[in-house]
């Protein structure tokens, strides 16, 4: 087993921007790991919650997985930019549209990747693919480029929202590959689209779709999709909360060899997304919810005309008072139509959904099948825990597996399924720590 490194946190380049409470109705959990081949870890991803109900309202929730490509440090290096770029952009672009503004950050990214490529040798041609999902009370917006994935889970349907910038899928897109035997002869690792290479990059956009409560939404790298199968990524977020999902999803790529860094974001909706304070009070310090800036400009003049009607009462010019204080008046109504007004062009979409998803969809449902697998998988690896001697916490394995076992005599295979895939990652933790230490 190759040396590993700490999993890196989500980043979230604007902290102070995060002071609302979101756990009584948003879950989420993200997860970034190595793997098993790689000396470093070249997968960056950042989450952005909403600060408060405004924010929430104008802009949503943010989250992003980039894989980076490149040698030396140039992947990592360019995965870092388009996170970093992208969640300190897209909030501050107010004037625009949800889509048109996530748009311009992931096309700011691509720049930067692209200048910083061109200005040392060392860096160039360094590119990553970006996947981007807003969480909008529009619905749910994806911004795209590469072969790093978004899912959507409803009920035991999981839908691929995103189409692969690969050559196996535009190669299928464009009628090329007809049959399986010609599908295997071509490489899969073919990226078609990616951030930084060129000075332009075309960027994908998907939705809004629609959001009901329940729904799961799964971001990810080529370093799961490409080891855990579409109806494996399915069935374990139905079956276990986010924190544990990401967790199990990275031990089960790494049991399959692990070949490459592993990045997995999950996010689930559990209610209406309304902002909570610390105090766990609903958010009302933002003020009304449709609140605009004001131009300073406006500001200026109603102060002058305000000065002015002073001025002119003070020298009982009656009459120029009477027109100053007319246009205060004027000045501080449309202050007022602009600061509280109902124009909202920041969340508007033109009506019509973008992109084409979703592009494949598969049922996902833990039944006795599945179990016997999951079975399968878990005395594999606690016979070769056994024979190797691992230091392993035998009687809460135990505990697990007794609990499976009776959940799947119940017919709860959905527990059965959850409770043998606690027991994997029970093992892999205690492996991973031996190696570590």
């Amino acid at each position: 087993m190759s040396s590993r490194i700490p999993n890196p946190e989500p980043r979230t380049p604007n902290p102070d921007s995060q002071t609302a409470n979101w756990d009584h109705c948003l879950k989420h959990a993200a997860l970034s790991d190595v793997g098993l081949r790689r000396a470093n870890n070249q997968d960056s991803m950042a989450v952005v919650l909403a600060g408060n109900q405004d924010n929430w309202r104008r802009r949503g929730h943010l989250f992003i997985v980039a894989d980076g490509m490149g040698a030396h440090a140039a992947g990592e290096l360019a995965s870092k930019l388009a996170t970093d770029t992208i969640a300190l952009t897209y909030p501050k672009l107010l004037e625009k549209s949800p889509p048109e503004a996530i748009l311009t950050a992931v096309q700011s990214a691509n720049a930067q990747i692209h200048s910083r490529g061109q200005a040392n040798l060392d860096f160039k041609g360094m590119g990553t693919t970006c996947t981007t999902l807003l969480l909008l009370p529009q619905g749910v917006l994806l911004a795209h480029a590469g072969d790093s994935r978004a899912y959507r889970l409803r009920g035991e349907r999981l839908e691929q929202m995103t189409f692969d910038h690969s050559l196996v899928w535009e190669m299928r897109a464009s009628g090329q590959i007809i049959d399986d035997q010609v599908l295997d002869n071509i490489p899969k690792n073919v990226i078609t689209r990616s951030l930084g290479p060129n000075a332009q990059v075309k960027v994908d956009l998907e939705g809004p779709f629609p959001i009901k409560l329940g729904d799961t939404f799964l971001l990810c790298s080529d370093g799961l999709s490409g080891q855990v199968t579409d109806e494996e990524i399915g069935t374990i977020l139905g079956c276990l909360p986010p924190t544990e999902a990401v967790q199990v999803l990275v031990d089960l790529a790494n049991l399959r060899g692990g070949p490459d860094n592993i990045t997995v974001i999950v996010v689930r909706v559990t209610g209406p997304q309304v902002a909570h304070s610390h105090g766990s009070q609903t958010d009302t310090a933002s003020g009304p919810a449709n609140t605009q800036p004001v131009n300073p400009l406006l500001w200026t003049l109603l102060g002058v005309s305000a000065l002015a009607a002073l001025g002119a009462a003070v020298m009982e010019y009656w009459i120029w008072t009477l027109v100053c204080l007319a246009v205060s008046v004027v000045l501080g109504v449309v202050a007022l139509v602009q600061r509280y007004g109902t124009s909202e062009p920041a969340v508007q979409f033109g009506g019509r959904p973008l992109g084409k998803g979703p592009y494949t969809a598969c049922d996902c449902s833990a039944n006795r099948e599945f179990v016997d697998r999951t079975t399968e998988i878990v005395d594999q690896l606690r016979d070769t825990a056994m024979k190797e001697g691992w230091k392993t916490d035998w009687n809460r394995l135990d505990s697990l597996l007794d609990r499976a076992g009776v959940a799947e005599q119940a017919g709860d295979y959905r527990r059965a399924v959850g409770d043998r895939f606690r027991a994997i990652s029970l093992m892999m933790a205690q492996l991973k720590h031996q190696h570590d230490g």
